[in-house]
C-alpha cells in the first residue's frame, strides 16, 4: 500500500512514551509512514519504559524524502538538541515546507535548530522561558499551528496536536 508520505520520529533516551507513540500510531492509522529516527543507538527505552527500536539514524536520512518531522518531549530533547546533525535535519525539513510537530519538552531542539523566532507557540510550562527568550510568542493553548510548526503543551494535548498535524498535512499535500 502506497504510502502518503514519510513523518520522521525523533528518538532518544528518557522519550516521553505517548509523546512518540500516540504520533505514531495516529499518523500511520491516516496513510504516513512513520520511522522512528535515533542518533547513535539502535534502541531506546521511554521514561516510563518502553521500548523503541530505531528504523533509522539522524545521520542517514536525507530530509527531502520527509513530508514532515516530530520532536516529541520527555528528556530525550536535551541530548538530541546537542546533535548537530539532529539541528540540520529540523532545519532542513522546515525550510523546505515539511511540517515539525513538536510537543512538551520537544521545542528545545527547534530552539536549538533557530526555527522559533516570531513564531506563535507552546509548550510544557518548563520551558516557556526557553521559547520566549528564543524569540516565539508564547501562547497556552492545547494545539498552535503558525505555519508548518504544529506545537503542543503536554501528553493530554495529543489528541488536539496529531488533529493539527493531520490538518496541516492535508493542506500542505
Amino acid at each position: 500500500m502506497a504510502t502518503l508520505g514519510t513523518i520522521a520520529i525523533l528518538v532518544g533516551p528518557d522519550y516521553e512514551d505517548l509523546e512518540v507513540w500516540y504520533p505514531k500510531l495516529r499518523l500511520e492509522e491516516a496513510g504516513y509512514h512513520t520511522p522512528l529516527i535515533g542518533n547513535g543507538e539502535a534502541n531506546y527505552s521511554g521514561k516510563w519504559g518502553y521500548p523503541a527500536t530505531m528504523d533509522g539514524q539522524v545521520a542517514d536520512l536525507d530530509p527531502t524524502t520527509l513530508r514532515g518531522i516530530v520532536a516529541p518531549g520527555g528528556w530525550a530533547p536535551d541530548k538530541l538538541r546537542r546533535d548537530p546533525a539532529v539541528l540540520a535535519l529540523v532545519r532542513s525539513v522546515y525550510e523546505q515546507g515539511g511540517v515539525v510537530g513538536t510537543i512538551c519538552h520537544g521545542p528545545w531542539i527547534l530552539i536549538s535548530a533557530g526555527i522559533v523566532r516570531g513564531k506563535r507557540m507552546t509548550s510544557s510550562l518548563g520551558i516557556r522561558d526557553d521559547l520566549t527568550n528564543a524569540g516565539a510568542l508564547w501562547v497556552d493553548e492545547p494545539a498552535v499551528v503558525d505555519g508548518t510548526i504544529v506545537s503542543a503543551r503536554v501528553p493530554k494535548d495529543l489528541p488536539a496536536f496529531t488533529r493539527a498535524m493531520l490538518n496541516v498535512l492535508g493542506a500542505a499535500r
